[in-house]
Parts: structure tokens; sequence; C-alpha cells
């Protein structure tokens, strides 16, 4: 089971917080939030309460993010689960989108990208 939070942060961001597994059975859910939340210009999405993702999740964040880009968002992960940090960052998922600790520090590398644009 997986449940999505949506939050509006008081930076201006939105944050899309899964709690549960994202797997092959949890994954359209989840690619459906992401799809709701495209229009957002910032996006944090927060997997601190995700303990385990398959390749069919990790896939849903990557199309999420790619389509989020698009149309001109901006998106940033927040997770502070070290196992999963390892896993974004031995697929090179750190090197698409900024993969930060805390919800706080993934808002800050959006507002240090939107300065810099």
């Amino acid at each position: 089971m997986l449940d999505i939070q949506i939050d509006r942060a008081d930076g201006g961001y939105t944050v899309c917080r899964p709690v549960g597994e994202l797997d092959a059975f949890t994954v359209s859910q989840f690619r459906q939030a992401l799809a709701d939340l495209v229009g957002k210009n910032r996006l944090v999405i927060d997997m601190s309460s995700v303990p385990f993702v398959d390749s069919a999740g990790l896939g849903a964040l990557i199309g999420g993010i790619r389509r989020a880009r698009e149309l001109g968002g901006d998106v940033a992960v927040a997770c502070s689960r070290p196992t999963l940090t390892r896993l974004l960052k031995t697929t090179g998922f750190d090197r698409i989108v900024t993969v930060t600790e805390t919800v706080e520090s993934a808002a800050a590398a959006l507002d240090a990208t939107a300065s810099s644009s």
C-alpha cells in the first residue's frame, strides 16, 4: 500500500511525499500523483518514507521529473534513507536531479537553481 501526501510549503514549492513501497503494484498511483503535479513550478519529492523502490518505481520517478521539466518546472529529491540514497547514486539518478538529505536542503537547491537561471 502506498499513501501519497501533497503539501504546499511556505517557500513557494510543493512537496510530494510517498509513504510505503514504490513497486510494480503501487507505481500507477505514484505516476498519477506526479502527473497531477507537473504544473507546479517547484516540486520536492520526499522519498524519506519509502523503504523500497523497484525499477518500475524508479522509472516513474524519472518520467515524472522529465514531464515536470518539459513544462518548465524544476524538481529536487529529498531522501534521508541511506540505502535508497545509495541506490539513487549508483544508478546515476543524482546526475539528472538534485538529491539531498532533507526537504529543506532540496528546497534550497531549487532556490539556487532559480536564482542562477
